[in-house]
């Protein structure tokens, strides 16, 4: 219930209540008007009324419940969590002077649980206290965080774009302390969720089928809480059930998610830069992900070349994904620099037991890594959260402007490598 959504708050009303008696609902009416709030969304009818008249409207900012004609508090409150929206802070009040009521009910995600009786004080206390939650740390962190958007993209299939887009996200979320959103565009075979160990639900599929419903209550259904400063917005659409669609889905999620969280790490598939190449157009960064062989190498030639003339003010960080640690590359570092014509910014060895480790934990890669494994998740997040400055962001352009012409064709560059590689043994 207690979702890290504040941004939305002014979408909805500010306060409702549903109460059993009259005592209660006249303690509760003058703090109300106190607040600037309607006296009249005092309801009677306690929490059976909230449950049902939520599961036809939208939930306020704040939602007090009445328990006491309640015979099982704890598992009642779980049937109100279906109905309510993410970002509502519910406050409960009840009869019952139970200890270990009290602490299942926080656990179950309320804020408060006042004992009836209460007084007056004890409500504008509770309340003032919901007011933080409710309008601090969002709305000024929107001041000092403007929003970063970043764009990952695997060059081919299993370069490792989908790892590192779950583990950039993580680390803008813990590292960064941003809030932050994973959008996950692979939506047959999209991991994003499956990295963190979540049920990927349906928001991304109702999304797509129908966009006008898009807006900012629905990213708080639809976004699935990994932890408290990321959240996830996947799919595993049927593959028999092809999703068409315009891009406009797509578009009004960037938009939203603008709004509703301080950073956005898109997991694009690359064939989305051909069908929607608008996705990049918002980016300010995109992490180009590959790895050293032949077949990469030319994808990465080619993908280069589209973001320079397709999205020049985005920022481009080249990655260099898997690379064995003790020799054996299908092309060294040095020749795939060559050809793609540029440095490598960020260089990630392979490690298949951090990544068994990562897989069987459900932890993406960053969490999982320490000492020298986790030092290029680092770089990476800083040069993100650097490039995607304003100052970053001009550079990033300036640089497109000065390079837009290519020197080598892909053909060219390919034919070089291959004349390059060793004959190998009959």
């Amino acid at each position: 219930m207690n979702a890290p959504f504040q941004s939305r708050a002014g979408l909805r009303d500010p306060f409702t209540a549903f109460v059993c008696d009259d005592a209660t609902a006249e303690v509760l009416r003058p703090v109300a008007v106190e607040h600037g709030w309607s006296p009249e969304k005092v309801n009677k009818g306690g929490l059976r009324n909230a449950v049902q008249s939520l599961s036809v409207s939208a939930s306020p900012n704040i939602l007090f419940v009445d328990l006491s004609e309640s015979a099982d508090p704890l598992n009642d409150i779980n049937a109100l969590a279906e109905v309510c929206e993410p970002g509502t802070i519910v406050i409960a009040a009840g009869g019952v002077n139970d200890v270990r009521l009290y602490r299942d009910l926080l656990a179950s995600g309320i804020h408060d649980y006042l004992l009836k009786p209460f007084s007056v004080d004890q409500l504008r206390d509770t309340f003032a206290n919901a007011q933080m939650i409710l309008s601090g740390p969002r709305g000024e962190a929107q001041l000092d965080k403007p929003h970063i958007m970043s764009a990952v993209i695997g060059v081919r299939g299993g370069v490792g774009a989908s790892t590192l887009s779950t583990s950039l996200a993580w680390m803008l979320g813990a590292k960064a302390q941003r809030s932050t959103a994973l959008l996950d565009l692979d939506i047959h075979f999209g991991t994003g969720a499956l990295g963190l160990d979540l049920e990927p639900g349906r928001g991304l599929t109702d999304a797509i089928e129908n966009p006008s419903r898009i807006d900012g209550l629905f990213i708080e259904r639809a976004m699935v809480r990994a932890n408290e400063r990321l959240s996830v917005l996947s799919a595993e659409a049927p593959i028999n059930q092809p999703l068409i669609t315009d891009g406009t889905a797509y578009f009004q999620l960037q938009e939203e998610m603008k709004s509703a969280f301080e950073a956005t790490v898109l997991d694009l598939p690359r064939n989305m830069l051909v069908q929607y190449p608008h996705m990049v157009h918002d980016a300010h960064v995109a992490v180009v992900v590959s790895n050293l062989t032949l077949a990469a190498t030319r994808d990465t030639i080619r993908v280069l070349a589209w973001l320079k003339s397709n999205a020049p003010q985005t920022k481009v960080i080249m990655v260099a994904n898997q690379v064995p640690s003790g020799g054996g590359l299908e092309i060294s570092l040095k020749d795939f620099q060559d050809s793609i014509e540029r440095k490598v910014d960020v260089q990630f060895s392979s490690d298949q037991k951090l990544a068994a480790q990562s897989a069987k934990l459900g932890k993406p890669m960053a969490e999982v890594a320490t000492g020298k494994a986790g030092a290029p998740f680092s770089q990476l997040c800083n040069m993100v959260l650097s490039h995607a400055t304003e100052e970053g962001a001009g550079d990033a352009a300036k640089a497109a402007s000065a390079s837009a012409a290519q020197s080598k064709s892909i053909m060219a560059s390919l034919k070089g490598l291959v004349a390059k590689q060793p004959a190998k043994a009959a």
